[in-house]
């Protein structure tokens, strides 16, 4: 059984408190999501605001293969026409092939929001999906609030729904807009609505309670065709029903055909190519696409995974775009060390137990290797009895003063032996890391010319007990790039600058330790 996707990002989900998309965004992403597969793409409200009717405009010229484009709007005003309807007539010159309009389906809202009659409002739903389908137009009906109506007064919302049948609605989709309500509620109220219309269904789900995703599940087994939802679950308030959750559900574990198993493997994909458009950071425990989705650390979990991956993997990565990665950390054991080790592109060389056992001593200390795996290489490197290091520190000075009338100044001196060589440089900065950072590429650049392509990009303190107020232990985080690779290292020390002179070395010594290896695997071929 198929089920159709109504993706509404590009209106609802930019209801994100701190999201905003511009007309360029919303292009790019509509282009996206019609090459993913879904069926429905709700554009935005044409009549409410200049960017999403510029939108509708140039949306005009776009070649969708799959996706029909959506405008959203209401009902009409009450007392009104819904032919001269301004908001309505936006609908019809929006040209889109369908459009979702919402109506009141809570008496509640009629007559408390609205400030109309019960059956004022039924007229201004017939009148508006009429007017519609008369345009030509494919109609979502969205009966806003439906399950908090129904559950108040189960007849006034049933009879929302016949007024937009009778008018010739092609979906009706029950919204819980409060996102209140519990799964076994709406597989109830799902099962009502089904015996009574033969309209085709849809389900439009909140996640204030957190149970959005199976909310929409739950309607879909009751008899729902259609699912609403956003991409990442981006909405008002809590969000919306997560699209990137929902649809791998469906298809893997629920056999309902949303998109085709190439798209599927494209999930992961999808999901952080539209958080970078939103200028959003992906989030690493979301399901199935999170960066921590397949992640292991315990070392029994490892041990079994690296035996039969099902044992801790309830679907298989690459089914939905995604990545086992296996964690190293006080947790671990021997199994962790090897596959991360090789996963990194080196081999412990069967010194994971004494790799292990640096791991644990130096995580009791601060360090925290998860989210430093250019530090955990090289410890598996050093491991390694013939690794020589590509420098050795001999002596750092870092002095930061501001003498009366003058800004801030500072300067790091750094003794480094290269070799049998001594190099003594000296280095002014913005700060005492910039300066450490300018140091050694002033000391290393000259004997290693990889290092001028190896840039700082990321800088991270965390005071790790601060009970112990200006004494207390710091670890630092730092990110660095060659090209395309990225890698973070540590330090960890009370003094803050030798903790960042820690981190500093080990960024710059990784890639000469990778450069070693690459070069002899192509003079041994």
């Amino acid at each position: 059984m198929n089920i159709h996707l109504f993706d509404t990002t590009l209106r609802d989900g930019t209801q994100s408190e701190g999201l905003s998309l511009s007309v360029e965004d919303k292009l790019k992403i509509t282009g996206i999501l019609d090459g993913f597969g879904i069926h429905f793409i709700e554009g935005g409200y044409p009549g409410s605001n200049p960017k999403d009717i510029e939108f509708f405009q140039r949306a005009r010229d776009l070649k969708l293969k799959h996706a029909k484009l959506t405008a959203f709007g209401s009902t009409r005003k009450a007392g009104g026409q819904a032919a001269s309807d301004p908001n309505v007539r936006a609908l019809v010159d929006s040209h889109t092939p369908a459009v979702c309009i919402y109506g009141k389906s809570s008496i509640l809202h009629v007559t408390q929001v609205l400030g109309t009659t019960a059956e004022e409002n039924l007229a201004m739903i017939g009148d508006t999906v009429a007017h519609l389908k008369q345009a030509g137009k494919e109609v979502i009906y969205d009966a806003e609030h439906f399950f908090d109506g129904y559950r108040a007064n189960p007849e006034y919302a049933l009879a929302s729904l016949r007024a937009a049948v009778q008018a010739g609605a092609d979906w009706l989709t029950m919204c819980d807009t409060n996102g209140g309500s519990l799964p076994s509620f709406i597989t109830e109220v799902v099962g009502v609505v089904k015996k009574n219309f033969p309209t085709r269904l849809g389900i439009h789900t909140h996640n204030d309670s957190d149970m959005a995703v199976a909310n929409a599940l739950a309607a879909v087994e009751a008899g729902c065709l259609q699912v609403q939802g956003t991409i990442n679950g981006w909405g008002e308030r809590c969000g919306n029903a997560n699209l990137i959750s929902i649809i791998p559900a469906l298809q893997l574990k629920m056999d309902r055909r949303c998109v085709s198993e190439a798209n599927l493997s494209r999930l992961t994909e999808v999901s952080r190519t539209i958080s970078e458009i939103a200028n959003i950071r992906p989030r690493a425990h979301a399901p199935y696409v999170g960066s921590s989705a397949f992640a292991h650390k315990g070392g029994a979990h490892v041990a079994a995974v690296e035996k039969l991956t099902e044992s801790y993997e309830h679907v298989p990565p690459e089914r939905v775009g995604n990545l086992r990665h296996v964690v190293v950390s006080e947790l671990s054991g021997r199994g962790n060390v090897r596959l991360r080790a090789t996963e990194l592109g080196t081999d412990a060389g069967g010194n994971e137990r004494e790799v292990l056992k640096r791991v644990k001593e130096l995580e009791n200390r601060g360090y925290q290797f998860e989210a430093a795996e250019g530090s955990f290489e090289l410890l598996v490197r050093r491991s390694n009895s013939a690794y020589a290091p590509a420098f050795e520190i001999l002596d750092v000075v870092v002095i930061s003063e501001r003498r009366r009338g003058s800004e801030m100044f500072v300067e790091a001196t750094l003794k480094v032996k290269v070799g049998d060589e001594t190099v003594h440089t000296v280095a002014e900065g913005a700060g005492p890391v910039h300066a450490l950072d300018q140091a050694f590429h002033k000391a290393l650049d000259a004997f290693y010319p990889l290092l001028r392509e190896v840039r700082l990009v990321d800088y991270k303190v965390r005071i790790l007990d601060p009970e112990a107020a200006t004494g207390a232990k710091t670890r630092v985080l730092v990110e660095a790039t060659l090209g395309h690779e990225r890698w973070s290292t540590i330090g960890v020390s009370p003094n803050i600058i030798e903790a960042s002179c820690e981190a500093l070395a080990d960024a710059l010594e990784l890639p000469l330790a990778r450069a070693r290896t690459a070069a002899r695997q192509v003079a041994k071929a």
